[in-house]
């Protein structure tokens, strides 16, 4: 055998050493109790004595820990410090696409966080138009008649989008014909990706919204509520520049559209 190909070898193994670390780190994902080498084992399909090597090194790494005397293996205390340092600033990170969008709209941007049962406002760009809607950081608004709120009911269950409605709009929950259009837009938007309020939260104010997740699985929606008199003329415009804007935002590894 060649240098060239030996290293080769090396490298392969080198990389086939570490996929193999990995999945066993994720096996223990969740397992507060621990695992045993042979549960490790069947869970990541390697043998037992395989894993007992692996796990042997991350031991000495403190990548894992003995979960008890008796109870197997847990994550180590090495892998929560490499998580913190690791965390990354959503809104940090988010904020340079809501003042592009802003830019390129004139429009105000809001950024809005799903936090039990309601839209939490986190991060607003105020538009540059003389006639502009502006919320505040930190206000709280409903699912199921906004932009927002309705494309972040897309991303969840017919179950979870029925609950909702039962809540905030049991008169649309109750009435089979208003609640099978209500399902109809809903699915739409699951597959567009993009929600409309014309008027129905707020009179004389529209909006177009969308929705995605994070690394951590916390869901975020963008909207651009803009006065009803200007959205009517500018809505595929709108819509146009808030579907690029998510699209850039999903392509970042830390985010995903569903």
């Amino acid at each position: 055998m060649n240098d060239a190909s030996k290293s080769n070898d090396d490298s392969r193994a080198g990389i086939q050493v570490i996929a193999r670390a990995a999945a066993i780190l994720r096996s223990l994902k969740n397992e507060s109790d621990g695992l045993s080498l042979g549960q490790i084992a069947d869970r990541v399909g390697l043998p037992r004595s395989t894993v007992q090597r692996i796990v042997g090194a991350l031991q000495a790494e403190q990548f894992v820990i003995a979960a008890s005397p008796d109870r197997g293996i847990r994550l180590g205390p090495e892998i929560g410090a490499l998580a913190e340092s690791a965390r990354i600033d959503v809104l940090e990170m988010l904020r340079p696409y809501l003042v592009d969008l802003a830019r390129r709209t004139k429009e105000t941007v809001d950024l809005a966080v799903f936090r039990s049962k309601r839209l939490v406002f986190v991060d607003q760009i105020p538009g540059t138009h003389r006639l502009r809607t502006v919320s505040f950081v930190g206000e709280s608004f409903p699912l199921c008649d906004t932009a927002n709120g309705k494309a972040c009911l897309a991303k969840l269950s017919d179950k979870q989008v029925l609950a909702r409605l039962l809540e905030e709009q049991p008169a649309i929950a109750q009435d089979p014909a208003r609640l099978q259009a209500y399902r109809s837009e809903i699915e739409a938007i699951r597959e567009t990706d993009i929600a409309f309020d014309r008027d129905q939260h707020t009179a004389g104010v529209s909006a177009v919204g969308g929705a995605f997740f994070d690394h951590q699985g916390d869901l975020y929606a963008i909207s651009l509520p803009t006065p009803s008199s200007r959205f009517q003329a500018r809505e595929k415009q709108l819509t146009e520049e808030l579907s690029r804007t998510l699209a850039q935002i999903v392509a970042l590894e830390i985010f995903r559209g569903n």
